[in-house]
């Protein structure tokens, strides 16, 4: 009887966050599961980034859990190096990457035209972007979006469903069936696993018994707050900030579920007359973009918000809430006079509009900047959550006079009870392993000694590019 050779080579977000890809060996087809961006590392992050660690021309099929960068931000350059296979995933994922890759791609363009200047004028050659806007719409052709919990067959002894894994719109926890020389093998990928109580998607759902996991780790050492808690340091941060202070509150958000999680509720205390009146901006086009096709996109959403849905038919929108385009008028908002809330993109304060407010407001006492997410801890986000009272903005130092707070439950991942409760449908006993991916390397050990206590018998954190064999 022949050797089953499945096998499985981590090749990004191993001991690391950001870089989401996985790529599967069966049958001598090869599965690439995600093909995310490095995130937060600098110029080690192009290099790997253009250099994806595998020839793209091998792959056969990409099965992508959700639209993040750090798992989908790869893909035009996949496509631009020689990958023609189909891309599954879900319906929702599809149209937001769509925006979100067509962003990306102007970024990155935009970035090389300024970087460029700076090597000509010392006699360096010329940056190319990783991809263009041309990529992306070659890459959308390849989408082909699936249903959840459909049983997809790629080929005869490779097949997969996808299950709400609750952490963006679209985003998919994916469960393969895999039968190689008679053996066969239950293989999930968790993506990002949400929370069991957000505000807007339903919670995560059950899935099918496995063999194997790769199971992200983000937050696999630390308990996020409760949402109703979050709401009340919310309005606590305005108050203060804004009315007491007369100061502007900087809230720098993902595009994408972060944003739209903060509007609702600020929606919510509206309706509610527990909001004071002051302007709140949306500062960002890919969130304006990303809030449409978050209304596109009911079938997503949990059974508190489409009741209120039968109340306030817009829960994204308010009078006094203002979405802005124009990049005139995002620079307007710096000479804005007045209290108001600014909410834009990065998240992690590495690029975009929201690092020019907050360099324009972070010396400023009566000012707050509101951290509600993940930060890298080699990014401004992770220095101002860390309290450090100088930071490095575009090149300059600034002294943090604005007060930093930090609101954890807006978090779009599981904390490590939220983990457990998503992997609580298994029977640990007929689990061989599980992989830790998507975390740092000192949060993964931590869970890892957690998820030995729960009767997993094999716990790995996979180092990058290495490859375990499936039997």
């Amino acid at each position: 009887m022949e050797i089953c050779v499945m096998q499985v080579q981590f090749l990004g977000a191993a001991r690391t966050v950001t870089g989401s890809r996985h790529l599967l060996t069966v049958n001598g087809k090869k599965i690439l599961l995600d093909c995310g961006m490095f995130q937060g590392r600098g110029d080690d992050d192009r290099q790997r980034n253009v250099h994806l660690g595998f020839d793209p021309r091998s792959i056969d099929v990409l099965i992508l859990s959700h639209a993040h960068t750090d798992h989908a931000g790869s893909i035009p350059n996949l496509v631009k190096q020689g990958f023609n296979g189909q891309i599954l995933a879900t319906s929702a994922t599809r149209d937001l990457c769509n925006i979100m890759l067509t962003d990306s791609a102007r970024i990155q363009e935009s970035d090389v035209r300024f970087i460029n200047k700076k090597r000509m004028a010392t006699g360096k050659s010329p940056l190319k972007p990783i991809y263009t806007e041309e990529d992306v719409r070659e890459a959308m052709r390849l989408f082909e979006p699936v249903d959840y919990n459909e049983i997809h067959v790629i080929e005869k002894g490779i097949s997969f469903r996808f299950t709400d894994a609750g952490h963006i719109l679209g985003s998919a926890a994916v469960h393969l069936e895999l039968t190689e020389n008679g053996q066969t093998i239950r293989l999930t990928f968790s993506g990002d696993v949400g929370r069991y109580h957000d505000l807007i998607l339903r919670a995560p759902q059950e899935f099918p018994q496995a063999d194997y996991i790769i199971c992200e780790s983000t937050y696999g050492n630390r308990l996020h707050e409760k949402t109703d808690d979050a709401a009340l340091k919310l309005r606590d941060v305005i108050q203060r900030t804004c009315v007491e202070q007369g100061g502007k509150v900087f809230i720098p958000a993902f595009s994408l579920g972060r944003t739209q999680e903060i509007v609702y509720t600020l929606d919510r205390m509206r309706s509610k007359g527990l909001l004071p009146r002051i302007p709140v901006f949306v500062d960002s086009p890919l969130s304006t973009n990303a809030t449409e096709i978050m209304r596109k996109h009911t079938e997503c959403f949990n059974e508190d918000l489409l009741e209120y849905l039968e109340t306030d038919d817009d829960p994204f929108g308010f009078n006094g809430l203002e979405y802005i385009q124009d990049k005139e008028d995002s620079m307007a908002l710096n000479r804005f006079n007045g209290p108001c809330i600014i909410i834009s993109a990065s998240g992690m304060l590495e690029a975009g509009r929201i690092k020019h407010h907050v360099k324009n407001g972070i010396s400023d006492e009566r000012n707050t900047i509101l951290m509600v997410g993940y930060c890298g801890p080699n990014t401004l986000g992770g220095d101002l959550m860390r309290g450090k009272k100088e930071v490095r903005i575009f090149g300059e130092l600034h002294e943090v006079k604005a007060a930093v707070e930090i609101i954890s439950s807006y978090s779009a991942h599981a904390d490590y009870e939220e983990l457990f409760t998503f992997l609580s449908c298994q029977n640990a006993s007929e689990v061989k392993k599980v992989f830790l991916v998507h975390g740092e390397y000192e949060t993964q050990q931590v869970f890892r000694d957690r998820l030995l206590e729960k009767s997993f018998a094999t716990v790995e954190i996979p180092d990058q590019g290495e490859t375990v064999i499936l039997d």
